[in-house]
């Protein structure tokens, strides 16, 4: 991990305020996505663009950017949660659509299923109008680096 990000995401968890964190993520840049917290949560927003859209006469969300969107949440709620000394590498990630992304607001949240010393499993549900009504889940498995370990005199 880059000391700029380490620092970015040390200064995001102490405020609670991820933009600065997210606008060092160049493809968080390209879709517009934002992570907010809500309490104890992460929230993830994707906000509605032009430029995300792949299907005009819909017109809905391109499938490439909501599973992008998914991705980057699930790997950016993992480096929050965890505080894993090097920013998580993609191993797996599976997608299931349920019904188009329309051209409003995607919101995602995640949830980390399993945690071992160098690989973790994430929950990933996206939706617009109603969390109850997701338009995706998905399920992605990462590398994570182990903390240092201590060294001793």
């Amino acid at each position: 991990m880059t000391d700029l990000i380490r620092e970015q995401l040390r200064q995001a968890c102490e405020q609670g305020d991820y933009g600065l964190l997210m606008a060092s993520i160049p493809y968080a840049q390209l879709i517009g996505a934002e992570c907010i917290r809500q309490g104890d949560e992460l929230l993830f927003r994707l906000p509605a663009s032009p430029e995300n859209i792949g299907n005009p006469l819909l017109p809905a969300i391109h499938g490439g950017v909501i599973a992008g969107f998914m991705e980057l949440s699930a790997a950016v709620h993992l480096l929050i949660v965890t505080r894993t000394p090097g920013v998580p590498k993609i191993i797996d990630f599976s997608l299931d659509y349920l019904r188009a992304g329309q051209f409003r607001d995607t919101y995602a949240k995640c949830q980390v299923w399993r945690q071992g010393r160098r690989v973790a499993n994430v929950a990933i549900t996206a939706w617009q109008d109603d969390a109850a009504g997701p338009i995706a889940t998905a399920r992605a498995h990462f590398k994570i680096q182990e903390p240092a370990k201590p060294t001793h005199p």
